[in-house]
């Protein structure tokens, strides 16, 4: 019985892990072989080069550049995000007032609906998001500069996206206001799920809510709090940062590659300037700082695992 569990087992997962190493695993291996040539991308004929590729990425100040951005996407968008999203969603589950003949703990009036309105922005493409933002940062016909002079602020009109000293802050912000709303309504799920007698034992003792939150729902939650940490900041290190980053600023990447990521320099160079081998040698890069990151948030959270 077990012996034809086993062979089972295999067969169910043969078909999906050959995928797995045929489009994601293989790509990796031939980008790691393509670094260390002068592949152009369009010529199939190339020589090994070597550590070159690596070498000339050293110096390159523009790879510096990205690599601090990118470093800078990956440690704040996650704290901030998912600072913002415990908040929200503990002000949703447990910051309603108390009703008469209620429990003691309950969530705020209508927040079906408020879970809805911030989930909404993760319903819009994010190429969409960016493409919004980007009118609303217009310094002069843009919305946000337009409501700083109706309330008489004429004075502080930013360039935002044209500022080296904003720019990355302002996309940032829209990575933020895209993607807090799906953390929201996960955060959401996992307080429902812890019993609102923990709670009520906990304000009976005395605890306010600040402490009820740190002593009782953000243990209990965690893991999810850990696991949605690694995907915000491999979402950050990845995808969503270059379709913000390629539509919203100029160049893209300005001004003066303020905004420049690890991820765009990667497509720039290999379907702007031709050298497919040198943007391979950075997407190896990428790929070493998305690891180490990972583990480094796996190992930095580690816990003791608490039941309820």
């Amino acid at each position: 019985m077990q012996h034809g569990k086993y062979k089972f087992i295999v067969g169910f997962l043969a078909v999906p892990l050959g995928l797995y190493a045929l489009f994601v695993v293989w790509p990796f291996i031939q980008s790691i072989y393509y670094s260390f040539t002068d592949w152009t991308g369009l010529s199939p004929e190339f020589k090994m080069v070597g550590f070159d590729n690596y070498e000339r990425m050293l110096d390159d100040e523009i790879f510096w550049k990205s690599l601090q951005h990118s470093l800078w996407f990956a440690l704040l968008l996650p704290l901030v995000t998912l600072s913002f999203a415990l908040f929200l969603a503990f002000m949703i589950n447990v910051g309603g007032r108390r009703r008469k003949g209620g429990p003691a703990v309950s969530g705020v009036r209508g927040s079906g609906f408020y879970k809805i309105v911030y989930f909404f922005p993760q319903v819009l493409s994010i190429a969409i998001v960016a493409l919004l933002f980007a009118f609303a940062y217009n310094p002069d016909s843009g919305a946000i500069n337009s409501i700083l002079r109706g309330i008489g602020l004429d004075s502080v009109q930013p360039l935002w996206l044209g500022d080296p000293n904003l720019a990355l802050w302002a996309v940032m912000a829209v990575i933020v206001w895209s993607t807090v709303g799906f953390f929201v309504v996960l955060f959401s799920a996992g307080m429902a799920s812890i019993p609102a007698d923990l709670y009520e034992a906990a304000l009976l003792d005395g605890a306010g809510r600040a402490s009820t939150f740190f002593r009782i729902t953000l243990p209990l939650l965690w893991d999810t709090v850990q696991s949605g940490w690694v995907y915000m900041g491999i979402l950050a290190l990845g995808a969503e940062s270059f379709a913000v980053v390629h539509i919203m600023t100029t160049g893209p990447g300005g001004p003066d590659y303020s905004t420049t990521v690890m991820v765009l320099y990667v497509y720039q160079k290999a379907f702007r300037d031709g050298q497919a081998a040198y943007a391979t040698t950075i997407g190896v890069a990428l790929l070493v700082v998305t690891l180490a990151f990972a583990a480094i948030v796996m190992r930095l959270g580690r816990r003791e695992r608490l039941e309820f």
